[in-house]
């Protein structure tokens, strides 16, 4: 039985199908390979994929459409999904939202409707910490209200959470939602800061603060973030009529997947500019629209019922980063 990894050759569906691998998994892969950022990115991690895992396939089409996963996979035996393949990035949502509808909204109930026909036995899906919206209480809990997006890609996300626990309501599918709370690290997204501050200062440039500097991020360190993936797709949620974590008391349970520490975004440049051995040129700009000011993630019932600990700090994250940035760009 193989496990179906979607968003394959993006930043976090590569990292946790290659730990799959390397656990001597069978994983295949489906990734659309679109171009809200460079594709070369993706096809380049594919490539890394390939060359340590001869056996790893990655199906190049987009499963946002009925019957895309049927038709590309046909009978092939997939006991588990973990579904990661999405539109990101809050502030194109504004640009651009009929894209995020047709990718995080089609696209999830196209992977729920594979999954029923399927009868897989878990499906571990990607969430965000956007949920919470403006929520003031911090830190985030998976107990709180989150019923007030500030971007639709947020809304869309909470979409997600809703369709799942319909499904595994009406049909008893296991599943499990992870928020993501702001992932870096190598082979990272160019449209997070930490990729953006360090072309930046390592270029001269100077690096836009928004909020004017007034902004405080709970980063977590792709490694973290792999093993809090793998670790909730081992825990599969019983059907026992229990409370989840989330609320749920069909097989659905959410969790949080933070570092559990607020930080600055000055905390941000100072690794960075330590990492780079350069100064960086700052410009206060304001907040942008669907942005919000903070986030914090409690992760107390994760570490509980999914042995979730993170062991990697800012300054050592962000040093790992940049010297993988600085090997890939030759620079």
């Amino acid at each position: 039985m193989a496990i179906l990894v979607t968003g394959a050759a993006g930043f976090i569906g590569f990292h946790v199908a290659q730990a799959l691998l390397a656990r001597g998994e069978s994983v295949v892969g489906i990734d659309n390979f679109n171009s809200y950022y460079p594709v070369s990115l993706k096809r380049d991690r594919i490539a890394a994929l390939v060359a340590a895992y001869p056996d790893f396939t990655c199906i190049e089409g987009d499963f946002g459409a009925e019957g895309a996963l049927s038709a590309l996979f046909g009978d092939r035996a997939i006991d588990r999904i973990i579904h990661l393949g999405a539109q990101a990035g809050v502030r194109y949502s504004i640009e651009a939202p009929f894209a995020y509808a047709r990718s995080n909204l089609i696209g999830h109930l196209e992977v729920l409707e594979y999954a029923r026909a399927r009868q897989v036995r878990h499906l571990v899906y990607a969430s965000s910490s956007s949920v919470y919206g403006g929520n003031s209480k911090l830190p985030f809990a998976v107990e709180d209200r989150v019923d007030h997006p500030v971007s639709l890609y947020a809304a869309t996300k909470k979409a997600d959470e809703l369709m799942s626990e319909s499904y595994a309501h009406l049909y008893r599918i296991p599943q499990t939602g992870l928020r993501f709370f702001t992932v870096y690290g190598p082979w990272g997204r160019p449209d997070m800061a930490p990729w953006l501050f360090t072309d930046a200062i390592l270029a001269g440039r100077p690096i836009r603060l928004f909020n004017h500097g007034n902004v405080r991020r709970d980063f977590t360190y792709i490694d973290d973030i792999v093993a809090g993936v793998i670790g909730a797709l081992d825990h599969v949620p019983a059907d026992d009529g229990a409370q989840k974590p989330g609320g749920s008391k069909s097989p659905h349970a959410i969790y949080n997947l933070g570092n559990e520490v607020s930080e600055p975004v000055s905390r941000l440049v100072e690794a960075i500019e330590a990492a780079c051995g350069r100064e960086a040129v700052t410009e206060l700009v304001p907040m942008q629209p669907g942005d919000v000011e903070g986030t914090h993630a409690n992760i107390d019932v994760t570490r509980r019922n999914l042995g979730f600990s993170p062991r990697v700090g800012l300054d050592a994250g962000i040093a790992r980063f940049v010297d993988w940035f600085r090997r890939y760009h030759g620079v």
